[in-house]
């Protein structure tokens, strides 16, 4: 019913500020009647991380950074839900207004700065749904004043592992000052060692994910690979936001805007990245491509780049949950065309060819 109404309330939506659009939509969400989750194509199920997804596309951190409303999320046929970004204590973000619609070029600009209601928060929401079907994660990350942000990962982890399918290390997004220099080699690897240590103090059997920027250079990349191999994350997560701003945005003024682009301009470059990442790592570690999903070909594109799931966010803000089932549909019509049963047949198959698109 959701996906009807959308086209109906969208305009409404985009007369209001991005922000106020954006809580207004999880505050239907949440006064929405538990329904029954759709039913996926056996086909377009995925083993991965010690888990059935029933569908590749799942929801992308930042839509539900409180853990507000998984479940509903998870209703409207997403097959897992990522929630957060989260830090230990509360934090108000950046100063409003920091969230901007492109709308010719269907993109976003956001400077949110990792808003947040704590974890506290979010942990007594994630414990509150526990036993409920249905894989949800969580994104953490590190207060803006910390004094020790490793040991902020850390906590997180500790609090939210037990309550969650998987954990993203967020060390890309590009809002938060500093942030990025931990996807540096040594600080990374100190990073994820004591996340992963404190995954495994409490028994837990959540994955560690790392999530990482599309501005990166290839040799970064490398070392990325081989830290996040070494100290036994589970899945990379390509990519964040990009603080580029491609010539080709027809939405110049917006442009100016400082933030992480999102959308579909993203899709060049973080395709790019994770069809590289694909060539350094093969099979050894999965990959979820996020950055640029609107469509069953992207979704395509990204598995066939190397992504084993995808992610998507900004393209709800312009085609509403209608596009969740769209691109199901569309993902099962080109396995039929090529002839496959599984997607892991397809994943990374041009992984050479798109890492080399212009």
């Amino acid at each position: 019913m959701i996906g009807t109404v959308f086209p109906l309330v969208r305009p409404l939506l985009h007369r209001l500020d991005a922000e106020r659009a954006h809580d207004l939509t999880l505050r239907a969400l949440a006064l929405m009647p538990a329904g029954r989750r759709p039913d996926d194509d056996q086909r377009l199920a995925v083993e991965l991380l010690g888990r059935r997804f029933p569908n590749p596309v799942g929801l992308a951190a930042g839509f539900d950074k409180g853990a507000r409303v998984p479940d509903a999320l998870l209703g409207l046929g997403f097959g897992f839900v990522e929630v957060g970004g989260v830090v230990p204590q509360p934090q108000p973000g950046n100063p409003q207004p920091r969230v901007f619609r492109l709308t010719a070029d269907r993109a976003v600009i956001n400077r949110y700065g990792l808003n947040s209601e704590g974890l506290a928060v979010v942990a007594a929401r994630l414990r509150a749904r526990a036993g409920r079907p249905g894989i949800v994660g969580v994104n953490i990350g590190a207060n803006k004043e910390s004094a020790d942000r490793l040991a902020d990962y850390a906590a997180c982890t500790s609090t939210l592992a037990p309550l969650v399918d998987f954990v993203t290390v967020n060390v890309s997004s590009p809002n938060t000052p500093g942030l990025r220099d931990l996807q540096g080699e040594a600080f990374l690897d100190d990073l994820l060692a004591r996340t992963v240590e404190a995954r495994d103090a409490t028994g837990a059997s959540a994955a560690i994910l790392l999530k990482i920027a599309p501005d990166m250079a290839l040799d970064a990349l490398d070392a990325v690979c081989a830290t996040a191999r070494r100290r036994g994350v589970q899945a990379l997560v390509v990519s964040n936001t990009t603080v580029a701003r491609p010539a080709c945005l027809a939405e110049q003024g917006l442009a100016r805007e400082t933030g992480g682009l999102s959308g579909r301009p993203l899709f060049g470059p973080a395709t790019r990245m994770l069809a590289q990442a694909r060539l350094r790592l093969g099979t050894d570690l999965p990959l979820i491509g996020v950055g640029g999903v609107d469509s069953a070909e992207a979704a395509w594109t990204k598995i066939l780049a190397g992504a084993s799931l995808v992610q998507l966010y900004s393209a709800l803000v312009y085609d509403g949950p209608g596009l969740i089932g769209r691109i199901k549909a569309g993902l099962r019509e080109r396995m039929d065309r090529a002839g496959v049963t599984r997607l892991d047949a397809l994943v990374g198959r041009d992984a050479g060819d798109l890492a080399r698109a212009a």
